[in-house]
């Protein structure tokens, strides 16, 4: 487990070099120019030479990548060019907010996933099976943006149950644990789960099919086994696939919540995204950008660890 672990481990290396560099150059490569973010449209342009120097965009790409990597590695990912703050004060809270919504999305997901997915593998062929599928392929069809601003018109608009706006009363942006709080999690968080409880659930249902057929199964029906006993080797044998579907899911959830997050004003990496997008604030979409793929890079290690202690067959092989 040990050189397994450190193999894994030396493979994260060049994958973080090369997702920097991809974050770096896909920022640089968008159309216009950061300096407009700071400076006035009518600014002289020796004031825009200065700004341009002061944030070291004069420089050649690879200079200015060298520098930022540096930077980076020592846990500094620069200064925003719209508010002058640091990018990781920003992004410290909208990142765990972010993790937040998308760890309740992808819990809401997997259990509903596996219930609809388990149910229609072990009755595959009825009206449950169909039922299940149908739900399946509605779920991952539907544009969850779209399927958010329905459920604000119906939840908060028509009925003014729940709240449409915000991480916390009167929008803001500071989460605690308690039911005010928790309100406002629930519609986008039930709108980020449509897609991988979809997802989830065709997955588990082509796993929960396969392991009814093998061998073993009718070896445990014949040795007598209760249907509860065999239920839970199934779910042993379907847990590895599940859980890599999943982690992965979490992963997506984080980095494509930006639509949801902006229609819900949830105060996340989304929300933070799209402002930066439109104020062309360089530092703030390396810096997010960065962070969300390497959590994606570890989230997929640790999900790969997870297997190989399920299954020791991942770990032979």
């Amino acid at each position: 487990m040990f050189f397994y672990l450190l193999r894994r481990l030396l493979y994260v290396v060049p994958i973080a070099l090369a997702v920097g560099f991809v974050c770096f150059m896909l920022v640089q490569i968008a159309p216009g120019d950061p300096v407009n973010a700071i400076v006035p449209p009518d600014a002289p342009q020796e004031v825009v030479d200065q700004v341009r120097r002061e944030y070291g965009l004069d420089r050649p790409l690879p200079i200015q990548f060298g520098i930022w990597l540096m930077k980076v590695v020592q846990g500094d990912l620069g200064r925003s060019l719209a508010t002058g703050r640091p990018v990781w004060s920003d992004l410290h809270s909208a990142i765990g907010n972010t993790l937040m919504l998308a760890a309740a999305a992808s819990a809401i997901g997997f259990i509903m996933g596996c219930i609809l997915g388990g149910l229609a593998g072990t009755f595959r062929g009825t009206l449950l099976d169909r039922a299940a599928v149908t739900i399946a392929v509605a779920g991952v069809s539907v544009p969850h943006y779209g399927l958010g601003m329905v459920l604000v018109v119906i939840f908060s608009v028509q009925l003014n149950w729940l709240p449409a706006m915000g991480a916390g009363p009167g929008g803001s942006a500071d989460w605690m644990w308690n039911w005010e709080h928790i309100q406002h999690l629930v519609l986008p968080a039930v709108t980020l789960s449509v897609i991988p409880m979809g997802i989830v659930t065709r997955t588990v249902r082509g796993i929960v099919a396969e392991i009814m057929n093998q061998e073993f199964v009718v070896a445990l029906r014949g040795k007598g086994l209760t249907s509860w006993n065999i239920f839970l080797h199934v779910v042993k044998n379907a847990a590895p696939n599940a859980l890599a579907v999943i982690g992965l899911q979490l992963g997506y959830l984080m980095g494509g919540s930006i639509l949801v997050e902006t229609v819900f004003s949830w105060p996340g990496t989304g929300l933070l995204l799209n402002s930066a997008i439109f104020q062309r604030d360089l530092p703030v979409l390396q810096g997010t950008i960065l962070v969300l793929a390497m959590f994606f890079v570890g989230l997929n290690l640790v999900v790969d660890l997870i297997q190989t202690a399920l299954d020791p067959r991942i770990k032979r092989a």
